[in-house]
C-alpha cells in the first residue's frame, strides 16, 4: 500500500495493513512488543506513542479478525493463522456426506482422508491416555454415522470418561470398593463418576463458543463436560476466552499440544489402541498436556435425559448396560464392543 494511503487510515486501519509482514506465523518465534513496535515505526504514518501502539496491540489480539496474536504464556506476538477451514470446524467427528465436509469435491479425497485420519488418531490416543490414567473410556461411534442427524452434535459427546476410583489402570479389570459401593447405593448416590467429552483437533477464536457449547449441551445428563483440544492453545485471547466460559459453567478444557504435523507421525489408530506398554509410553511422552480450565463434577446424574437417551440410542442403552454389569459384578472393567 502506498505512503498516500496510509496518510488517511486510522492506526488501527494502518497496523492490520502492516502487521502482517512483520509478525512471525509460528508463536514460538514470537516478537516482542519493543521489537515490534520499532519495525512498525518504520512504515507507520503519523506520530503515536509507543503506550498507544501496546494498546493497539493488545486490543487488536483479542479480535479474531486482526492479524495480530499474543502468545498465552511468555511474551511476544505473532500472525494469526486465516480462519479454521473446513475440515477443522464443529462438524470434523460426523460422517463425510453431512455438514462441511459434503461440500468438498472429488479433488479433496486426498485431503478429507488425511483429515480424518488425523481425527481418528486423536480419538485413538485420547482413549489410550485415560485408560493408563486410570479412567473408562466409552465411545459413542453410531451417533456420528452416516446417516446421523446433524443434530447429534449438540445431543451425544465423542467419549464418555467413566471414573470407578479405583486407583488403577483400566486395561484390566478390577475389584470396586464393596462397602463404599453398598453405602452409595443405599443413598441413592452413582458410585461412579461420568464425564462427557467432546474432542476437536484445532483450536480457534472463530469457533471456540460452539465447541464449548456443543460440549456443555452434550453433557448436561452427565456429571461434568470436558472440552479436549489436540493442538496447543497458544493464543491468549483465546485462552482467556475459554477460562472466562469454564469459570461460569463449569466445563473443562484441556489441549494435548498435538499439531497436526504431531498426528501425522504417529501411528495408525489400530496401533495406537494395541500399543504394547513400551509403545504406549513412547506415544504419551510426545503429549504436552496443558490443563487450561479444570472440569467441575456436579454431584448428580440427570437421570431423566439419561432415560431418555436411552430409548433414542442403542450406544446409550450399551453404556448403561455396561455399568450395569459392572456393578452387579462389582468389578470395573473395559467396555468391550461385544459384551
Amino acid at each position: 500500500m502506498s505512503h498516500s494511503a496510509l496518510l488517511f487510515m486510522s492506526l488501527r486501519q494502518q497496523l492490520s495493513e502492516i502487521l502482517p509482514a512483520l509478525l512471525p506465523a509460528n508463536p514460538d518465534d514470537a516478537i516482542k512488543g519493543t521489537e515490534l513496535i520499532r519495525l512498525t515505526r518504520l512504515q507507520l504514518t503519523g506520530n503515536y506513542s509507543d503506550a498507544s501502539l501496546r494498546y493497539h496491540f493488545s486490543i487488536m489480539s483479542c479480535d479474531p479478525g486482526s492479524p495480530i496474536a499474543k502468545v498465552e504464556k511468555g511474551q511476544g506476538y505473532y500472525r494469526r493463522s486465516d480462519p479454521v477451514p473446513a475440515l477443522s470446524g464443529a462438524q470434523e467427528l460426523i460422517a463425510l456426506t453431512q455438514g462441511r465436509l459434503e461440500d468438498l469435491n472429488a479433488a479433496d479425497t486426498d485431503a478429507v482422508d488425511g483429515a480424518m485420519l488425523r481425527i481418528r488418531k486423536f480419538r485413538s490416543v485420547v482413549v489410550r491416555y485415560f485408560e493408563v490414567n486410570g479412567r473408562f473410556p466409552f465411545a459413542f461411534r453410531k451417533a456420528f454415522g452416516r446417516d446421523a442427524p446433524i443434530g447429534n452434535l449438540w445431543k451425544y459427546p465423542e467419549l464418555v470418561l467413566v471414573d470407578w476410583e479405583t486407583g488403577g489402570s483400566p486395561d484390566e479389570a478390577m475389584a470396586l470398593d464393596e462397602p463404599m459401593l453398598a453405602f452409595k447405593q443405599r443413598l441413592g448416590i452413582a458410585p461412579f463418576r461420568l464425564h462427557a467429552a467432546r474432542l476437536r483437533i484445532q483450536p480457534s477464536l472463530q469457533t471456540f463458543r460452539e465447541d464449548f457449547f456443543q460440549t456443555l449441551a452434550v453433557s448436561q445428563w452427565t456429571q461434568g463436560g470436558e472440552l479436549i483440544y489436540a493442538a496447543p492453545v497458544v493464543d491468549e485471547a483465546l485462552a482467556d476466552g475459554l477460562r472466562r466460559l469454564s469459570a461460569t459453567f463449569g466445563v473443562g478444557v484441556t489441549s494435548f499440544g498435538l499439531t497436526p504435523e504431531a498426528l501425522d507421525d504417529l501411528p495408525r489408530p489400530a496401533n495406537i489402541l494395541n500399543a504394547h506398554p513400551r509403545e504406549t509410553e513412547a506415544i504419551m511422552a510426545r503429549l504436552e498436556i496443558h490443563r487450561i480450565a479444570a472440569a467441575r463434577s456436579r454431584p448428580h446424574l440427570d437421570w431423566m435425559e439419561l432415560s431418555s437417551l436411552r430409548n433414542e440410542s442403542d450406544e446409550a442403552d450399551q453404556l448403561v448396560g455396561w455399568l450395569t454389569r459392572c456393578i452387579d459384578q462389582r468389578l470395573a472393567s473395559p467396555f468391550k464392543e461385544d459384551t
